[in-house]
C-alpha cells in the first residue's frame, strides 16, 4: 500500500474568552507518498495548527485525518492518546523549526535515543547494531558522517537542522511534517536544507508536508497551498505557480 496524508472538513477551535476561535475551518488536503505539499501564508493564519492536528499532537473538533500506512488507513483524529504517541513514534517524522537536541548527546546518539523510544524491554546487541547502522547510514545521507560523534554546540545551526530531519526519518516513517525548516538560517544553508528535505521525501517516499514563510523554494514543491484565516485554498501545482 501506497502512503498517504487525506485531510477532509476539518475543523479545530480553540477558547478565547466567552467566545472560540477558529484556527482550522472546514480543511481539505491530501498528499501522497514521495509528495511535498508547501504551506504559506501570515502569521497566526492556521499553519502550525494543521501541522498539529497532522501530527496528532492536537485533536480536531471536527473532520477527518486519515493516514495510509503499510499497515493500513487510519483515522487520527479518533485515536485515544496512547495510540496517537504510538503511531506518532512509528509512522509519523517531525522536523520542528528549532532542533530541540538534546546536549548531552552526539548526532549518531540523537538517532539512536528516537530508535529506542517507548520500548520497556531490554534491546538487544543484535538490535542495537542494526540500529546503530541505520542510524550512521541516515547521519551519511544528509551528509554528516564525518559529525557523527559531535555534540549539538559543536554543530553548525545548518548541520544541527541535518540532525534533525535525519532523527524524523530514523523510523521510516509514512508522514513527514516540517515546521519553517529554513527560516534560522541564511540563504545558502536554507537553499541546501530544502533539497535535503526533496531528496529525503523522495526517497523515504513519505507523504510530506512543509511549512514555509520562503517563497523563493516552492518552485521544488509538488503542490502549494496558502492558509488565510483557517482557510485553505485549492491545490496548485508548483510548476504552474513559479
Amino acid at each position: 500500500m501506497t502512503t498517504a496524508l487525506t485531510v477532509a472538513d476539518l475543523t479545530l477551535t480553540y477558547p478565547d474568552g466567552a467566545d472560540r476561535i477558529t484556527a482550522l475551518d472546514h480543511v481539505n488536503l491530501t498528499v501522497r507518498g514521495g509528495e511535498i505539499a508547501a504551506i504559506t501564508g501570515p502569521s497566526g493564519s492556521g499553519k502550525s495548527s494543521l501541522l498539529a492536528v497532522s501530527s496528532t499532537l492536537i485533536r480536531p473538533d471536527s473532520g477527518r485525518v486519515t493516514l495510509e500506512t503499510p499497515s493500513g488507513a487510519t483515522d487520527l483524529a479518533t485515536l485515544t492518546r496512547r495510540d496517537a504517541a504510538a503511531l506518532r513514534r512509528d509512522h509519523i517524522g517531525i522536523v520542528f523549526q528549532q532542533p530541540n537536541l538534546i546536549p548531552a548527546l552526539t548526532a549518531l546518539e540523537q538517532l539512536e535515543a528516537m530508535a529506542h523510544l517507548g520500548q520497556t524491554f531490554l534491546v538487544s546487541p543484535r538490535t542495537r547494531r542494526a540500529t546503530r547502522t541505520h542510524a550512521q547510514d541516515l547521519l551519511a545521507a544528509v551528509g554528516l558522517a564525518a559529525h557523527a560523534h559531535k555534540r549539538p554546540h559543536q554543530l553548525s545551526g545548518g548541520q544541527r537542522q541535518r540532525v534533525n530531519i535525519a532523527r524524523a526519518l530514523m523510523n521510516n516513517p509514512s508522514l513527514l511534517v516540517i515546521d519553517e525548516p529554513t527560516s534560522a538560517l541564511d540563504q545558502e544553508r536554507g537553499a541546501e536544507v530544502i533539497a535535503l528535505i526533496l531528496d529525503m521525501a523522495h526517497t523515504h517516499q513519505a507523504a510530506t508536508l512543509l511549512v514555509t514563510h520562503d517563497h523563493s523554494h516552492l518552485h521544488h514543491m509538488t503542490t502549494i497551498h496558502t492558509m488565510v484565516d483557517g482557510h485553505l485554498t485549492p491545490t496548485t501545482p508548483a510548476r504552474a505557480a513559479a
